[in-house]
């Protein structure tokens, strides 16, 4: 983005917003955002148009070859952003589109490193989120129809003869500002939810928070049904995989996970708030219900994160490491035999041999 400001920028338009001080990673998420597919779920650059279309809703995003479709981890600048116009009205501070903010205040905010790479990132990310065109019928009135928008209006960085970045400004669209000050549109998430690693998961974290919340019974949806809603450009079968995964490790935060089989013989995925031995319990209801091994191969060289080439992300790639994942899959297993030997009528353990008494 060139550094010369236009005189037809919105910016000469609108009163400058400073970020007040937060005590810990941002914590508001907008609603509409929260289960639709407005992202990729990928780390890798996606061209491929999101279609999507259930009853009245609809939502189309189109991304620019060259810079790829803003993913859910690009999400986390307009979560920061919400968060903040949230927080200042809460203090009775003015609030505004046009955001003035530096690169510490965001990257320290959302759980990322400050060093040279990471601000290269965030500005690929903001540079996503610019380019990025949606068009969506949500929150249209009775006279409009469709809504155009970019994720982000337009950016620009403040640099040092030196080169070093002194700071940044943006501004939102109107169809998120105004979706984000309507405080019955935006929900409180789990800081810990910056810290989920794959695409499914973090998109799987907010559909949890909206539809089941704090009801003890949860919510369910069946997977083929998930698979639309995600807007994924995996196979079903991929897909479906990678949540019997997602179901054996139990990363989302508050929530378990259970995969059932409804009255049709369909695969059903079922989530409410847990404790962590619910989530342990929650494995072994899954494998005696489902009868399918929840950590398996399809045979597809790429899961449902991976479906497309490389492409740079805001999120630390080095972070991403698989065999973390299966380390921790195994003491999850080793937690499940656990729980299994006090409550062995919950069924098999998860090695899939019972024990001797």
């Amino acid at each position: 983005m060139s550094s010369h400001r236009q005189a037809s920028s919105e910016r000469s338009l609108l009163l400058p917003f400073e970020p007040i001080r937060q005590d810990g990673p941002p914590r508001r998420d907008q609603r509409d955002l929260m289960e639709r597919p407005f992202f990729s779920l990928s780390k890798s650059r996606r061209v491929t148009p999101i279609l999507y279309r259930s009853g009245g809703v609809e939502v189309e995003v189109h991304a620019v070859p060259e810079h790829g479709m803003a993913s859910i981890w690009d999400a986390d600048i307009l979560i920061w952003a919400g968060s903040q116009i949230v927080d200042a009205a809460n203090a009775g501070v003015p609030t505004s589109r046009f955001f003035r903010f530096t690169p510490y205040q965001l990257l320290t905010s959302v759980g990322r490193g400050t060093g040279k790479q990471q601000y290269h990132l965030l500005k690929r990310a903001l540079t996503r989120l610019q380019s990025t065109a949606v068009s969506t019928t949500i929150r249209n009135g009775p006279q409009w129809r469709r809504h155009r928008f970019s994720w982000i209006n337009e950016w620009e960085e403040r640099v040092l003869a030196s080169g070093r970045c002194e700071g940044m400004e943006f501004v939102l669209p109107d169809w998120f500002y105004r979706g984000v000050l309507d405080r019955s549109l935006v929900l409180t998430i789990d800081p810990a939810y910056f810290q989920l690693k794959g695409g499914i998961e973090r998109w799987l974290y907010r559909v949890a928070r909206k539809h089941a919340g704090r009801q003890p019974r949860g919510w369910a949806f069946q997977v083929r049904h998930l698979h639309a809603k995600s807007g994924s450009l995996a196979r079903p079968s991929d897909f479906a995989l990678d949540l019997r995964r997602i179901v054996a490790r139990q990363p989302l935060p508050g929530y378990a996970l259970t995969i059932e089989c409804d009255a049709n013989g369909a695969e059903v995925l079922r989530f409410w708030p847990a404790s962590p031995v619910d989530k342990v319990a929650a494995v072994l209801r899954s494998i005696g219900r489902s009868g399918a091994n929840p950590i398996g191969r399809s045979g597809a060289s790429l899961s449902a994160d991976q479906a497309h080439g490389s492409q740079p992300s805001l999120w630390d790639d080095t972070r991403n490491d698989y065999r973390k994942e299966s380390k921790g899959e195994s003491n999850f297993r080793k937690a499940s035999d656990a729980l299994w030997k006090t409550h062995p009528d919950r069924g098999l353990p998860p090695t899939g041999k019972r024990r001797k008494e």
